[in-house]
């Protein structure tokens, strides 16, 4: 297995997740199966695993590698997870893992247009059955809301400049590929160092089609619901803003006296993880126990 489809953090997430060798967990965001391998191998013979993600090619290839009579997958979002547990006759889950970063698998099958090297249509989708895609967001939404994405889903400070090149772009006509787009951005703020200055921008438009910040704070607040008692939750985040959400959620019930904090400051992946996957440098995870 290449470094890009190694699962993050994975011995810190079984440390604090998995404490019941017979209980049943939720991994929200089951992609290729990496997390939930590991958590299989950790459980009894009635240990049970939801796996739940958006995409169907991604349920169906970690299906056909698992193959695991204790492992459950269902296609829904984060908000679904409430009913989706409902659904196998359970009311209460021993932990859950939100790990939300982008699979390696979406961005480099180029047809499905989240890479700004892609010369297929914009899309982004990570349900591909939604009819709304990236191509709709950057054609159709006002420049006032498309400065708004850019600046709170992106940190891209440069989007005024950004928004006007494209709707200066799409006056004449429309905005359809990845590398359409990315140069129409190359062209508006130049290139600098190794960062691809679509970076941001993409990451927004990501953001907005699949209504990431929204879906998160709905399976937060669903994680509440079905966590046992000294049940935990782990959250895997990749940038600031999804950071921010999860940091925020922990703090507030815990004030309240809903959650335990179970760290101060968010894990990292230490040097020698690093050395073999460097695409995890951005990972940040955060906990928190149900009281």
């Amino acid at each position: 297995m290449s470094s890009e489809h190694l699962p993050v953090l994975v011995r810190e997430v079984n440390e604090i997740l998995v404490l019941n060798m017979d209980g049943f967990y939720i991994d929200a965001t089951v992609g290729l199966g990496g997390h939930t391998g590991q958590i299989l191998k950790l459980l009894g013979s009635n240990g049970k695993v939801l796996g739940i993600d958006r995409d169907d090619e991604a349920l169906k290839r970690t299906g056909e590698k698992l193959m695991d009579s204790r492992l459950i997958l269902k296609k829904g979002n984060f908000s679904d997870i409430g009913a989706l547990l409902h659904s196998q006759g359970v009311d209460e889950v021993d932990g859950i893992l939100f790990d939300l970063g982008v699979s390696m698998m979406q961005l480099r099958d180029l047809e499905r247009g989240f890479s700004f090297n892609s010369d297929e249509r914009l899309d982004m989708r990570m349900d591909r059955s939604l009819d709304f895609s990236a191509w709709d967001v950057v054609n159709g939404y006002p420049v006032k809301e498309l400065i708004r994405i850019l600046k709170e889903y992106g940190e891209e400070y440069n989007a005024p400049r950004i928004v006007r090149a494209i709707s200066s772009f799409r006056q004449r006509k429309s905005i359809d590929t990845c590398s359409e787009l990315a140069g129409i951005i190359s062209g508006a703020v130049g290139r600098r160092g190794r960062i691809n200055p679509a970076t941001k921008t993409f990451q927004a438009l990501r953001i907005e089609v699949n209504k990431e910040i929204e879906e998160l704070k709905k399976g937060l607040d669903a994680s509440l619901k079905i966590l046992k008692k000294g049940g935990r939750f782990c959250v895997i985040s990749y940038h600031s803003i999804e950071d921010r959400v999860v940091k925020n959620f922990i703090r507030d019930n815990a004030r309240q006296g809903t959650l335990k904090q179970l760290m101060k400051k968010p894990m990292t992946p230490g040097t020698e993880e690093l050395r073999v996957n460097p695409s995890s440098r951005s990972a940040k995870m955060r906990g928190a126990e149900r009281l």
